[in-house]
C-alpha cells in the first residue's frame, strides 16, 4: 500500500514540507503540489516530483528557512543540480550540501545582479587540487547558464567545487578554501626563489601542487613517509637550493597548520623542487640563444 506524506507547511505552489511515516520530516517538489493545501492534507507518494530527507535537524531548520527567499524555478534547478552532482560523483554526499550550496549560488546570483565581480584568488590551486569536482562544477555552471540565462565567471566554478569536495569529504568549505590558500602561498614562495613564473597548467606545477595536497592530508593523519636510505643525504650534497627550500615548506605547512610533518616529506619535496628549477633553467639557455649585443 502507497505511503501517505502529511503536510505540515506550505512554502510557495510548488514546495512544501511534509511528514512520512518511514522518512519522517522531508521536503517535497512537484508543479502545484502546494497550490491551495494546509497543515494536515495528505498527498500520495505518486504526486511528487522530488523529495529531500534531511536527517540531520539543523540541516531541515536551515533550508526550511532558506527556501522561502528563493524562487520556484531556482529551487527546482538546484534540485536538478545537486541530483547531477550525485550522480556525477557516485557516492553519497553530505546532505549539508543542500543547504550549503543553494544559498551560495543564489548569493552568488544575487552579486552578479548588482553588477558586483566573483574572484577566486585560488582558483588555479583549486583547479589542480581537485580537478573531479571542477569539471563538475563547470557542468553546473553551464546547468545554470541554460536554465537561468546566467553565465557564471570561471571563479566561481572554483567555488563551486569546493562545495563538491566538501561534501565528498566531508571537510567544511572553509577548510577546503583554507588548503587551497596555503598551497598558493606555498607556490609563491618557490615563485620568489626561483625569481619564475611557474606556468600553471604545467605537468610540473600540478605535479608539486598534487604532493602539496597530500602532503598536507598525511600531516592531518599523523601518517608517515617511507624514505629511501641516504637519499636525504644524497639530495642535500647534489640540490642544496632545492633541500633547503622544501624545508622552508615544510615547516610553513607545519606552522599553518600546527600538525608536525614526517622528515621524508622534505626529501619527496626537494625532487619535485628540482624538476621546477631545471624547468628555469632551461628557459634561461633559451634566452641566451637569443640575447643582442
Amino acid at each position: 500500500m502507497e505511503q501517505q506524506f502529511r503536510v505540515e507547511k506550505t512554502l510557495n505552489n510548488n514546495v512544501l514540507i511534509a511528514s512520512h511515516p518511514v522518512y519522517g520530516e522531508v521536503v517535497l517538489l512537484g508543479k502545484g503540489i502546494g497550490f491551495g493545501k494546509k497543515r494536515g492534507d495528505e498527498i500520495a507518494e505518486s504526486a511528487v516530483e522530488k523529495c529531500f530527507v534531511l536527517k540531520n535537524e539543523r540541516e531541515q531548520e536551515q533550508y526550511k528557512k532558506l527556501l522561502p527567499e528563493l524562487s520556484e524555478e531556482f529551487i527546482a534547478l538546484m534540485s536538478e543540480v545537486v541530483q547531477h552532482i550525485q550522480q556525477r560523483v557516485g557516492a553519497p554526499l553530505d546532505e549539508h550540501i543542500h543547504v550549503a550550496l543553494t544559498d551560495h549560488i543564489a548569493f552568488t546570483l544575487k552579486r552578479l545582479e548588482q553588477g558586483l565581480d566573483v574572484k577566486n584568488p585560488f582558483l588555479a590551486e583549486t583547479k589542480s587540487l581537485y580537478p573531479l569536482e571542477y569539471e563538475i562544477a563547470s557542468e553546473v555552471a553551464r546547468m545554470i547558464e541554460q536554465k537561468l540565462g546566467i553565465a557564471l565567471p570561471e571563479g566561481e566554478a572554483g567555488f563551486i567545487a569546493l562545495h563538491i569536495h566538501s561534501a565528498i569529504s566531508k571537510q567544511s568549505v572553509s577548510e577546503a578554501n583554507r588548503y587551497s590558500q596555503l598551497i598558493a602561498d606555498l607556490v609563491k614562495i618557490v615563485e620568489q626563489q626561483f625569481g619564475i613564473d611557474i606556468d600553471r597548467e604545467s605537468i610540473h606545477y600540478l605535479r608539486f601542487v598534487r604532493h602539496l595536497r597530500y602532503a598536507i592530508e598525511r600531516m592531518k593523519k599523523g601518517e608517515k613517509v617511507e624514505e629511501p636510505k641516504n637519499l636525504s643525504k644524497i639530495l642535500k650534497e647534489a640540490y642544496p637550493l632545492c633541500y633547503n627550500l622544501a624545508w622552508k615548506l615544510v615547516k610553513v605547512m607545519q606552522q599553518t597548520l600546527h600538525l608536525p610533518a614526517d622528515d621524508a616529506e622534505a626529501v619527496y619535496l626537494t625532487l619535485h623542487l628540482q624538476r621546477l628549477a631545471e624547468k628555469k633553467t632551461i628557459q634561461l639557455h633559451r634566452l641566451s640563444r637569443f640575447t643582442c649585443y
